[in-house]
């Protein structure tokens, strides 16, 4: 596994490199990478690591959503918080239910083969997103306005409501006796509940790191670890009640900038240091999970229906900031940058194949297809169109 890790580290930097010379996004090097040396690849990566290769991302996840927290100051929280909660609802829908319909079409599902399928689709990438939002928010890119901060708030909420809908739908399918208004209800339980205890685990800290003196490195430690044991916590409790584990997570940033603003400086300064590691295994790993002929399988409907959802989703977020002092140009950023997909996919879009759904393979080859297309589209997208549609402060 050593020897995997190795080899992960000196090709993503290299290719990294490369693209950012190229001014194409780094993260689509690293993609293609995962895709290349992966098991339906070259095979250059152990079992081993591939069988933990979802604990490597789900740490890297939250080191990166750390960091968005240790950027999010109350200000511009308070600037954008009703547009964000729009952003992470009415997109999503929108999408998931789109599909949904679209599928019973050109795919003759039923209506819960088609939910779940949509609601695997409709999951905005934070993996994919965060990262240049935050490159956005130091370089002063639509700060005037709030975007980076936007769209952060509202692509990390977004997940909550794909995934609690996705388990909906496979409870139905399932035919377990599922209160559908009790599972829409957990939606803001679990969101409320995620940032409570990302309140409570950031107030933790404060309190630990106001009695004792300890270097940032070792405060780095301690928050990554409690950040560690919400999102674990949240596994524990899946079956009893959801939790949003991941925004407590940013909520932990969010926390100790608003009363240690000039120690979170200095975290966040350690955790882009780690992000420069952590970067590298995301990408490649997710991309490792992705078998090229399978997403053939999709074949020409699969893209139709990616596509019609992507339509649909940013008609969504063209009605999610509808009223805003966001200009045409500013709207159209915030179109582009929900398009990604890639982490949600990765970790479930198998799970209908494995519990035996009916035209499970297909709902895996379309959840495939959708990374293959919209995760280098987004990230080329972001990047490219951020100079053009949005004002510089800097």
């Amino acid at each position: 596994m050593a020897t995997s890790i190795g080899i992960i580290v000196i090709l993503g930097l290299l290719v990294n490199a490369a693209f950012t010379r190229l001014k194409l996004p780094g993260l689509l090097g690293m993609l293609i990478l995962g895709a290349v040396i992966g098991p339906y690849g070259l095979d250059w990566l152990t079992q081993d690591l591939l069988t933990i290769s979802g604990d490597f991302r789900k740490i890297a996840l939250i080191i990166i959503l750390l960091r968005a927290g240790l950027g999010i100051s109350r200000d511009e929280l308070n600037k954008v918080g009703k547009t964000a909660v729009k952003l992470s609802c009415i997109p999503g829908l929108l999408e998931g239910f789109s599909i949904a319909f679209i599928s019973m079409v050109l795919l003759d599902f039923s209506f819960i083969q088609g939910g779940i399928l949509g609601f695997i689709i409709a999951a905005v990438s934070p993996a994919v997103v965060v990262p240049q939002m935050l490159y956005f928010s130091e370089k002063g890119m639509g700060t005037d306005k709030g975007i980076p901060t936007l769209i952060l708030a509202g692509a990390s909420i977004d997940d909550v409501f794909a995934i609690t809908i996705f388990s909906t739908f496979l409870g139905l399918y399932s035919g377990s006796h599922i209160n559908i208004g009790i599972q829409l209800f957990s939606i803001p339980v679990s969101i409320i509940l995620g940032i409570g205890l990302g309140i409570v685990a950031g107030l933790v800290l404060i309190k630990l790191f106001t009695r004792f003196h300890i270097r940032d490195t070792k405060k780095v430690l301690y928050i990554l670890g409690i950040s560690i044991l919400l999102t674990a916590l949240e596994s524990l409790l899946k079956s009893k009640i959801e939790i949003a584990g991941l925004l407590g997570v940013m909520t932990i940033g969010f926390i100790l900038l608003e009363k240690k603003p000039d120690a979170a400086k200095r975290l966040s300064a350690k955790f882009n240091k780690i992000w420069v590691f952590a970067e590298i295994l995301l990408f490649v790993l997710v991309a490792a999970q992705v078998d090229v002929a399978v997403a053939m399988n999709a074949g020409i409907k699969g893209l139709i229906i990616i596509f019609a959802g992507l339509t649909a989703r940013s008609i969504g977020v063209l009605v999610s900031t509808s009223g805003t002092k966001l200009n045409v140009k500013e709207k159209l950023f915030c179109v582009i940058s929900y398009t990604p997909k890639a982490t949600v996919q990765a970790a479930i879009g198998a799970i209908p194949l494995s519990l035996g759904v009916a035209s499970g393979d297909t709902i895996l080859a379309i959840a495939v297809l959708s990374i293959l297309i919209t995760a280098p589209l987004g990230a080329i997208g972001i990047k490219a169109s951020a100079k053009k549609l949005l004002n510089c402060e800097q």
